[in-house]
């Protein structure tokens, strides 16, 4: 007689982890949002005080229509300083930020959005649903994701 199975029994626990990861799950939801009339001074504030690196930018309906970092902070500091101009000429969110932005869909498998991270070289995606800004998904929480599923899961 042979061996049939070299596992043994499989209890159902397992198929209930196979349940997709979703970015909904990760995301946060509560922002600091910033507005394109904000003046570059009070990003920074915000920046530093609350430890983040940037944020989504968004209009009075809440509808993404951009996105602000340190970088493009200090993108116009440098400049200001390097042409010495001051720096309230264009000291605001508006003139700074990015408006091409990519956005992450909240059904989408946090497997995914973390091989759309590793290929866009991007630090945060907005979660937007019909047109509205619902949260964000940084490289932390793509972490967070893991070490759960590691908790749950993975052997070691």
């Amino acid at each position: 007689m042979g061996i049939i199975n070299f596992q043994g029994k499989r209890s159902n626990e397992q198929n209930e982890q196979n349940e997709p990861i979703l970015v909904r799950d990760y995301m946060t939801k509560k922002l600091i949002t910033f507005k394109a009339d904000d003046s570059l001074d009070h990003v920074i504030n915000l920046l530093i005080t609350n430890k983040i690196s940037g944020g989504p930018v968004v209009n009075d309906q809440n509808e993404l229509i951009g996105i602000i970092s340190e970088t493009d902070c200090i993108k116009h500091i440098s400049e200001s300083k390097y042409y010495n101009m001051p720096t309230d000429s264009n000291n605001t969110v508006g003139n700074n930020m990015v408006t091409d932005v990519d956005t992450i869909d909240k059904n989408m498998n946090i497997f995914d959005a973390a091989f759309k991270f590793l290929s866009s070289r991007r630090r945060r995606f907005p979660v937007v649903e019909n047109g509205k800004l619902i949260g964000q998904l940084s490289q932390k929480d793509v972490l967070k994701a893991a070490l759960k599923i590691q908790g749950n899961t993975w052997n070691g």
